[in-house]
């Protein structure tokens, strides 16, 4: 998978546009392995403000583009959406929460980065929502999905996750600009998804004119559990 840099990639095969992939917090472009995506645009997200990272994205990424977000991931999305909609062919939406954020999680943040600035790593702070991040059964059938979810913290690593958590502290609401997105929206939601559980989707699904809705039976990293599945759903919203 490719970066936003030198010259704009040619569309994945049977693609009109480039496919740009954001990947949630402590991610990496492995999320989106096997997905069936490898000529996808998977750039970093490192800022420290969801404008900023807007910003940025906006000024290195194809002049048009479909544009598919997780967690974090989707909420930059939905800003981009917001300030650039003609930039945007297609939007999906996955694992998230347009809402504004909670003082409960906005303290989370802050005690993640306290307890990176202690000297915890990004890995360590991945470990302990491993379980929240993946649902029981798919650790089940593959124990080491559980590694490559840890892996990626490290290649994440304590100072982009600190831009991270603190971009995470500048979200707004979203949910309100939805009704005014004019391109395809598909919103899909893991079933056993302890984050951003499936009501989150159904008010995303229920504000985006015209948004399909999928759900795909898995917890919050849907596209490590399910791989071929959230690649077919994707390929298809491409396509529609």
């Amino acid at each position: 998978m490719r970066s936003p840099t030198g010259s704009a990639p040619a569309p994945p095969a049977g693609f009109r546009v480039p496919l740009v992939l954001l990947a949630g917090m402590n991610c990496t472009a492995d999320l989106w392995s096997g997905c069936g995506l490898e000529d996808s645009i998977t750039p970093t997200l490192d800022e420290p403000t969801v404008d900023g990272q807007v910003t940025a994205l906006l000024d290195t990424l194809p002049g048009s583009f479909a544009l598919a977000g997780l967690s974090l991931g989707a909420i930059v999305a939905m800003a981009l959406c917001r300030q650039a909609p003609e930039r945007v062919t297609s939007l999906c939406l996955m694992s998230t929460n347009a809402k504004a954020p909670t003082d409960a999680q906005r303290q989370g943040w802050l005690d993640w980065r306290d307890r990176l600035a202690a000297g915890e790593t990004a890995r360590d702070l991945q470990n302990d929502i491993l379980g929240a991040l993946l649902s029981g059964p798919a650790l089940d059938r593959d124990p080491r999905l559980g590694e490559r979810v840890l892996r990626m913290g490290d290649e994440t690593g304590s100072a982009r996750l600190d831009a991270q958590l603190r971009m995470q502290a500048t979200r707004g609401d979203e949910l309100a600009a939805l009704p005014k997105l004019r391109m395809p929206v598909l919103v899909v939601s893991g079933t056993a998804d302890a984050i951003c559980p499936p009501q989150f989707h159904e008010d995303i699904a229920a504000a985006a004119p015209g948004a399909r809705l999928a759900s795909v039976n898995a917890g919050h990293l849907s596209p490590m559990e399910r791989p071929e599945e959230v690649g077919r759903l994707l390929r298809s919203w491409l396509n529609a």
